[in-house]
């Protein structure tokens, strides 16, 4: 892979901008209007930017697909339900994921700027991206954001053997006197998107991250997609703590589906599907309503400082603090360019191709 001045011919180098404004050329020509689409473009080249190929513009195809089959729905009547002081629902009306992630968290912060907390729990929306993107929403207002959906069944829960939950990402951003506390994790061993990159690149996956249709732990990929299983975070069993994982998904599902009044688990569907039913829920938490800003900024920044100067295992280069690694590998990118696998540029100007727009330069091509 590009980085650090370091070119892998597999990948090609885009520039930050150059990505973004493709991303809103192919949104804003299927009818997405373009506020809606830059919050789409930046929720995914910033998953680029930090690393995480898997949810970066490789999604792009799911939200063209979803769109093209009316799974998506371009104009959204994104409703609140309900409300109190603290706390709403809302009505995504088979919006894009980010957009109705985007504005429930707005509204999230909003409400906990006025009473300490606010917590917002989405029903019928779509895939959302990164979970961290919303949480940092709330990091960059000096606050505590917490945000997490459900998503399609891929996980078999411990001791079984199909598909029955999602990978249920959760992230927890907070401010400190650096660069934010970032957690974004799935609640599986890898999220989806992961094997989809080791299948793109014809690579057998690492023994533990999933099974076959068998219930057999796989290192074979196709495997996998043919009728097999994520595993919960902690692996196969009880042995490594994959209980505690598939105990977090269900957590997810409680959260953001059951308490949504949307739907869960096994009953969550594809993107590309019509009424794929994702649920989100976000919460924002006023730090100044317990402590003064600048004191809890502090007191992260020892926190962070005292892990990062513990003691060492010798196989390690440093002790890294969760977010640490995304921050400057976006600072990386943001000067060299974002590099994109040759085969997902591919996939992604066929789309521009099928939908009419300008499609994206090769290194060379730019030149």
């Amino acid at each position: 892979m590009f980085e650090k001045g370091h070119v892998d011919e597999s990948y090609v180098r885009i520039p930050k901008d150059e990505l973004f404004s493709f991303v809103v050329n192919v949104l804003t020509k299927l009818g997405v209007p373009k506020n809606d689409a830059e919050i789409v473009a930046d929720n995914l080249v910033m998953a680029d930017l930090r690393g995480i190929e898997s949810h970066g513009v490789q999604r792009l195809k799911r939200y063209v697909d979803g769109i093209l089959s009316g799974g998506i729905n371009l104009h959204p009547n994104i409703r609140i339900v309900r409300e109190g002081l603290s706390y709403a629902l809302i009505d995504g009306d088979e919006g894009l994921g980010q957009v109705v992630g985007y504005n429930a968290m707005k509204l999230a912060i909003e409400k906990a700027k006025d009473s300490g907390v606010g917590v917002v729990a989405v029903r019928n929306s779509n895939h959302y991206g990164i979970a961290g993107y919303y949480a940092l929403m709330a990091a960059e207002e000096g606050m505590i954001g917490i945000s997490m959906t459900n998503s399609r069944p891929l996980v078999a829960p411990t001791g079984g053997v199909e598909r029955f939950l999602g990978t249920n990402p959760i992230a927890l951003a907070a401010p400190t006197n650096g660069k934010p506390f970032l957690l974004d994790m799935a609640t599986s061993v890898v999220p989806i998107g992961k094997l989809e990159v080791y299948r793109r690149k014809g690579k057998p996956i690492p023994e533990g991250w999933a099974i076959d249709g068998d219930g057999n732990v796989t290192t074979d990929v196709e495997r996998v997609f043919a009728g097999g299983a994520l595993l919960p975070l902690g692996g196969f069993g009880e042995l490594f703590g994959g209980h505690k994982g598939y105990g977090l998904s269900v957590m997810v599902d409680i959260l953001a589906g059951i308490l949504s009044g949307g739907t869960w688990s096994r009953h969550v569907k594809n993107t590309s599907e019509k009424h794929s039913e994702v649920d989100h829920f976000f919460m924002a938490i006023n730090i100044e309503a317990f402590v003064p800003l600048q004191e809890f900024r502090e007191n992260m920044g020892a926190m962070i400082e005292e892990l990062k100067s513990s003691r060492k295992h010798e196989d390690f280069e440093k002790i890294w603090i969760h977010g640490e690694k995304g921050f400057l590998t976006m600072e990386t990118r943001l000067k060299v360019g974002i590099p994109i696998y040759r085969k997902v540029m591919e996939e992604l100007n066929g789309i521009a191709e099928r939908v009419g727009v300008e499609k994206l330069k090769s290194d060379g091509e730019r030149e």
